[in-house]
Protein backbone atom coordinates (compact mmCIF):
# COMPACT_ATOMS: atom_id res chain seq x y z
CA UNK A 1 0.00 0.00 0.00
CA UNK A 2 1.67 3.30 -1.15
CA UNK A 3 1.98 5.83 1.69
CA UNK A 4 0.35 8.83 1.58
CA UNK A 5 1.99 12.32 2.46
CA UNK A 6 0.69 15.21 3.15
CA UNK A 7 2.37 18.24 1.38
CA UNK A 8 2.47 22.24 3.38
CA UNK A 9 -0.25 24.18 2.49
CA UNK A 10 1.05 27.23 0.73
CA UNK A 11 -1.90 28.93 1.08
CA UNK A 12 -1.22 29.17 4.88
CA UNK A 13 1.97 31.80 3.87
CA UNK A 14 0.24 35.38 3.37
CA UNK A 15 2.52 37.39 1.00
CA UNK A 16 2.82 40.88 -0.56
CA UNK A 17 4.37 40.73 -3.48
CA UNK A 18 7.32 42.45 -5.44
CA UNK A 19 6.12 45.18 -6.79
CA UNK A 20 3.36 45.58 -4.21
CA UNK A 21 2.62 48.68 -1.76
CA UNK A 22 0.63 47.80 1.11
CA UNK A 23 -0.11 50.21 4.15
CA UNK A 24 -1.90 49.23 7.58
CA UNK A 25 -2.02 46.38 9.86
CA UNK A 26 -1.63 43.04 9.47
CA UNK A 27 -2.71 39.93 12.38
CA UNK A 28 -2.20 36.68 11.31
CA UNK A 29 -2.14 32.93 12.79
CA UNK A 30 0.13 32.18 9.62
CA UNK A 31 3.74 32.95 8.20
CA UNK A 32 4.15 36.15 6.52
CA UNK A 33 6.79 36.99 3.29
CA UNK A 34 6.79 40.69 2.11
CA UNK A 35 9.02 41.48 -0.99
CA UNK A 36 7.43 44.54 -1.53
CA UNK A 37 7.30 47.55 0.29
CA UNK A 38 5.48 47.61 3.28
CA UNK A 39 4.41 50.28 6.14
CA UNK A 40 2.52 49.55 9.67
CA UNK A 41 2.20 47.09 11.89
CA UNK A 42 2.41 43.03 12.26
CA UNK A 43 1.27 40.79 14.60
CA UNK A 44 2.04 37.00 13.31
CA UNK A 45 2.10 34.01 15.20
CA UNK A 46 4.18 32.52 12.66
CA UNK A 47 7.59 33.80 10.85
CA UNK A 48 7.73 36.95 9.30
CA UNK A 49 10.23 37.13 5.92
CA UNK A 50 11.65 40.08 4.31
CA UNK A 51 12.71 39.37 1.23
CA UNK A 52 15.67 40.49 -0.97
CA UNK A 53 13.57 43.09 -2.71
CA UNK A 54 11.89 44.38 0.45
CA UNK A 55 11.08 48.05 1.89
CA UNK A 56 9.51 47.81 5.66
CA UNK A 57 8.54 50.32 7.92
CA UNK A 58 7.17 48.69 10.37
CA UNK A 59 6.60 47.53 14.21
CA UNK A 60 6.51 43.65 13.88
CA UNK A 61 6.03 41.38 16.74
CA UNK A 62 6.60 37.56 15.56
CA UNK A 63 7.72 34.45 16.51
CA UNK A 64 10.69 34.56 13.98
CA UNK A 65 11.84 36.38 11.77
CA UNK A 66 14.27 36.32 8.51
CA UNK A 67 15.72 39.96 7.33
CA UNK A 68 16.97 39.92 3.91
CA UNK A 69 15.89 43.35 2.98
CA UNK A 70 15.81 46.78 4.11
CA UNK A 71 14.01 47.35 7.48
CA UNK A 72 13.39 49.92 9.78
CA UNK A 73 11.21 49.96 12.66
CA UNK A 74 11.16 47.47 15.99
CA UNK A 75 10.99 44.06 16.38
CA UNK A 76 9.64 42.13 18.98
CA UNK A 77 10.62 38.20 18.22
CA UNK A 78 9.37 35.44 20.46
CA UNK A 79 12.43 32.89 19.38
CA UNK A 80 15.10 33.21 16.74
CA UNK A 81 15.46 36.73 14.30
CA UNK A 82 18.15 36.06 11.54
CA UNK A 83 19.67 39.31 9.92
CA UNK A 84 21.21 38.35 6.81
CA UNK A 85 23.70 39.09 4.66
CA UNK A 86 23.63 42.75 2.19
CA UNK A 87 20.21 43.71 4.34
CA UNK A 88 19.85 46.58 5.94
CA UNK A 89 18.08 46.71 9.55
CA UNK A 90 17.63 50.00 11.59
CA UNK A 91 15.87 50.82 14.73
CA UNK A 92 14.59 48.51 18.09
CA UNK A 93 15.20 44.49 18.14
CA UNK A 94 13.67 42.59 21.41
CA UNK A 95 14.86 39.30 20.60
CA UNK A 96 15.40 36.00 22.54
CA UNK A 97 18.16 35.24 20.23
CA UNK A 98 19.55 36.98 17.15
CA UNK A 99 21.77 35.69 14.34
CA UNK A 100 23.76 38.29 12.31
CA UNK A 101 25.26 37.23 9.06
CA UNK A 102 28.62 38.69 8.04
CA UNK A 103 28.07 41.68 5.77
CA UNK A 104 24.41 42.47 6.99
CA UNK A 105 24.08 46.18 8.43
CA UNK A 106 22.32 46.55 11.70
CA UNK A 107 22.27 50.03 13.03
CA UNK A 108 20.32 50.24 16.29
CA UNK A 109 19.14 48.71 20.03
CA UNK A 110 19.28 45.07 20.86
CA UNK A 111 17.58 43.96 23.63
CA UNK A 112 17.85 40.06 24.97
CA UNK A 113 14.16 39.14 26.31
CA UNK A 114 12.67 36.46 28.11
CA UNK A 115 9.06 35.03 26.74
CA UNK A 116 7.31 36.39 29.19
CA UNK A 117 8.76 39.65 28.37
CA UNK A 118 7.61 38.83 24.68
CA UNK A 119 4.28 37.87 25.63
CA UNK A 120 3.31 41.11 27.13
CA UNK A 121 4.93 43.25 24.31
CA UNK A 122 2.74 40.91 22.01
CA UNK A 123 -0.70 41.17 24.32
CA UNK A 124 0.16 45.35 24.71
CA UNK A 125 0.55 45.27 20.51
CA UNK A 126 -2.52 43.29 19.89
CA UNK A 127 -4.98 45.42 22.39
CA UNK A 128 -3.91 48.53 20.70
CA UNK A 129 -4.28 46.95 17.26
CA UNK A 130 -8.06 46.03 18.26
CA UNK A 131 -9.19 48.90 19.38
CA UNK A 132 -12.32 50.23 17.65
CA UNK A 133 -11.17 53.58 15.36
CA UNK A 134 -13.59 56.33 15.67
CA UNK A 135 -15.72 56.59 12.34
CA UNK A 136 -15.09 59.62 10.02
CA UNK A 137 -17.11 62.49 10.78
CA UNK A 138 -20.76 62.48 8.96
CA UNK A 139 -22.60 65.71 8.00
CA UNK A 140 -25.53 64.71 8.73
CA UNK A 141 -27.36 68.28 7.97
CA UNK A 142 -31.04 67.53 7.15
CA UNK A 143 -33.03 70.37 5.36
Amino acid sequence: MAKIEQAANVNLVSRISAGTYFKGEIVSPNDLRIDGKFDGSIISEGKVVIGESAEVNARIVCVNADVWGKTKGSFTVKDIMAIKSDCTVEGELRVRRLIVELGASFNGTCKMISEQEYDKAAAEMSSVMEKPRAAAPQNQKKE
